[in-house]
C-alpha cells in the first residue's frame, strides 16, 4: 500500500469513525433521557449493563459489516468477527455504562481501529457534552476538529492526577489504600468513571494524568492512541509497554515521577 492510499484509508476510516461515535452516541443519549428498561448485572453486582450498550453496539458492528465485510471486529457487549483485510475495530458502545445508569454526562462511545502495525485511528465521542475526540497516528489529536496537546507540568506536586477503582470491593480497599499514601504529594485526585475520557482529558489538557489497572482493550483502544498524538507518554506502572492490565498516561515529564510514587505506594507497608 502507498502511502497515498494509506492517508485516504485512515481518512475514510475516521469519517466512518465518527458517523458510528456520533450517530450510535445520540441515539443512546435519546434513549437515556427517555428512561432505562432493562439493566443487568455482568462481572459483579456493581458491573452494569443496559439495553443501549447492546443496541449501540450492535448498530455499529451491523453498519461495519455492510460497509467493511471483511475487517475484524472486537466489542465489549461480545462483538467477535474474524476478518481478512488485517484492520481489526474495537468498540466501547457505552464506556462509563454507570454514569450513564446515573444520567451522568461522563460516559462515551469509544471506537479504535488498528493495522498490522497497530493503532491507526481512535475516536471518543461523548454525547452528552458532544464533544469528540479524534486521532490519526503520526497526525495529531484533535477536539472537535481542534488540534489539543498535552499540559507540559513536571512538577508533581501541582499534578491533577485522575484514578479509577475496580468493580471488586476488595481491589477497591487495596487501590484507595494506595491513593491514601500519596495523595498528598499531589494537587489532588480524581476519579470520573470513564478511562476512555479520563484518557483523553490528559490529552487536552483537563488532567496531568491517569492511571488505573485491570481495564480492558476496548477502554484503551482509541483513547491511548489520541493521548500519544497529543504529545503525552503513556505505558505501564513501571514504565513498560502499557497494557489493559496496568496503564499509565501522563504528560511527558512526570511520567517517571509518577511511577515511582504509585508503585512506593503500592506496597503493602
Amino acid at each position: 500500500m502507498t502511502k497515498t492510499q494509506s492517508d485516504q484509508l485512515s481518512q475514510e476510516l475516521l469519517k466512518l469513525c465518527k458517523t458510528l461515535a456520533e450517530t450510535g452516541g445520540k441515539k443512546a443519549l435519546a434513549g437515556r433521557l427517555a428512561g432505562l428498561s432493562q439493566v443487568e448485572t455482568k462481572s459483579t453486582s456493581t458491573d452494569m449493563v443496559t439495553e443501549f450498550d447492546r443496541a449501540t453496539e450492535k448498530y455499529i458492528v451491523d453498519e461495519i459489516r455492510r460497509l467493511r465485510p471483511t475487517d475484524s471486529i472486537v466489542g465489549e457487549e461480545g462483538a467477535s468477527v474474524v476478518g481478512t483485510s488485517g484492520v481489526t475495530w474495537c468498540i466501547d458502545p457505552i464506556d462509563g455504562t454507570t454514569n450513564f445508569l446515573y444520567a451522568l454526562p461522563g460516559w462515551s462511545v469509544s471506537i479504535g481501529v488498528s493495522d498490522e502495525n497497530g493503532p491507526l485511528v481512535g475516536v471518543v465521542y461523548i454525547p452528552a457534552l458532544d464533544e469528540m475526540f479524534h486521532a490519526i497516528r503520526n497526525q495529531g489529536a484533535y477536539l472537535n476538529n481542534k488540534q489539543i496537546f498535552c499540559n507540559n507540568t513536571s512538577d508533581l506536586s501541582k499534578a491533577l492526577v485522575c484514578t479509577g477503582f475496580s468493580y471488586l470491593p476488595e481491589n477497591r480497599t487495596i487501590q484507595s489504600q494506595r491513593v491514601a499514601k500519596f495523595i498528598h504529594q499531589v494537587r489532588d485526585i480524581r476519579r470520573f468513571g470513564a478511562a476512555s475520557i479520563d484518557i483523553c482529558f490528559v490529552a487536552c489538557g483537563r488532567l496531568d494524568a491517569y492511571f488505573e489497572e485491570n481495564l480492558y482493550q476496548w477502554d484503551i483502544a482509541a483513547a491511548e492512541l489520541i493521548a500519544i498524538e497529543s504529545g503525552a507518554r503513556s505505558g505501564n506502572f513501571s514504565g513498560g509497554s502499557s497494557t489493559p492490565k496496568e496503564f499509565m498516561v501522563t504528560c511527558p515529564a512526570m511520567f517517571d515521577k509518577l511511577s515511582n510514587l504509585v508503585i512506593a505506594s503500592s506496597s503493602k507497608d
